[in-house]
């Protein structure tokens, strides 16, 4: 019979002064969610370790709540080689570099008054209209820089807007910092978000049409399957970026191939699995897809992201200088097409 008593549940102590590592590592000693974020700490560390490709999926309202910068760290010290996101993240980190906050606010206000007043308000987060109709214009204005005889994929167009966020922002953002790191930005749903707004407005309004090539997005990032050593993925949520990410290793065979599944996966999640979302859905349920390996290395952390991610970065960053330092990952070359070395 299998032993099933292996490790004694070790009582976390207080001590001080104690670092984010260490933190988590006594977290580790624990159980429930302590225990499933420091073993996210420790796949992230083993995928750092490897020749590894990191996938990370962002969804939620995660930059408006204040989590552009932990992104940025990401992308700066490349503890992750892919970024797919919704619109609306990429649109606020466009509204921070601009230079231009988001505002604590309270969940318990009165909308109305918001809405008289022209303020749109995420849960306790508010932002004035004023600006987001000031960014469509920005929005707006740099399409018609673009070649609009031909389509352009997600990622060539916010690697395109980075660049021109560097010369007209106000700060270091996730786009920014993408464009510099030459790491892709993928954007699966951007007619969900400002950006769709906007580029609409330029259809209607001023007659400049810009098409998009989302399906070649999904070459893209297969190919880019077929081409790693191995694969990882970090979601913090789910809904499209999840999925765009897992299905690439489902395409496998555009390019003859058959793909074993992500060999490491962590989630952050509040969402749970017996709603049938894709949130909420487990990686135990990814196998029978294929998505994930049969012996990857999983934790699923049931925690609201901007407590949960924050911890885990920083465990990561403080605990394993080293492994970053000498990291082996995969190098872009991003323009019309993308280029992997």
């Amino acid at each position: 019979m299998k032993n099933h008593f292996q490790k004694p549940v070790v009582p976390f102590s207080v001590s001080t002064p104690c670092t984010t590592a260490q933190l988590v590592q006594k977290m580790g000693g624990t159980s429930f969610q302590a225990r499933n974020l420091a073993r996210a700490v420790d796949i992230w560390a083993e995928m750092l370790k490897g020749e590894v490709t990191i996938y990370f999926g962002l969804t939620g309202a995660m930059i408006p709540a204040g989590m552009r910068q932990v992104i940025v760290f990401l992308i700066e010290n490349r503890l992750i080689d892919c970024l797919v996101s919704t619109g609306a993240n990429l649109y606020h980190d466009l509204h921070e570099t601009l230079g231009n906050p988001h505002w604590q606010g309270r969940h318990g206000v009165n909308d109305n008054e918001l809405a008289a007043a022209r303020v749109n308000r995420i849960y306790d987060v508010l932002l004035p209209e004023d600006d987001v109709e000031a960014e469509e214009e920005f929005i707006m204005d740099f399409a018609e820089t673009l070649d609009l005889k031909r389509p352009y994929t997600t990622r060539e167009f916010f690697n395109a807007i980075g660049h021109e966020l560097i010369k007209k922002g106000k700060g270091e953002g996730i786009l920014t910092s993408a464009a510099k790191a030459s790491m892709p930005v993928y954007c699966p749903a951007i007619a969900d978000s400002v950006y769709g707004t906007a580029l609409a407005g330029a259809q209607v309004k001023r007659g400049k049409r810009l098409l998009f090539d989302v399906i070649k997005d999904v070459v893209e990032l297969t190919r880019l399957d077929t081409l790693s050593k191995t694969t990882g993925v970090i979601f913090v949520g789910g809904g499209t970026p999840k999925n765009f990410i897992q299905q690439a290793v489902l395409c496998g065979y555009l390019f003859d191939r058959e793909l074993p599944g992500h060999d490491y996966a962590i989630q952050i999640t509040t969402d749970a699995p017996q709603w049938g979302g894709l949130s909420g859905c487990t990686f135990e349920e990814a196998r029978s897809w294929r998505k994930v390996s049969e012996k990857a290395m999983t934790s699923t952390v049931y925690c609201e992201a901007t407590i949960a991610l924050p911890l885990i970065v920083s465990a990561v960053a403080e605990g394993y200088p080293e492994v970053i330092k000498n990291r082996k990952r995969p190098t872009f070359q991003i323009g019309e097409e993308l280029v992997v070395s």
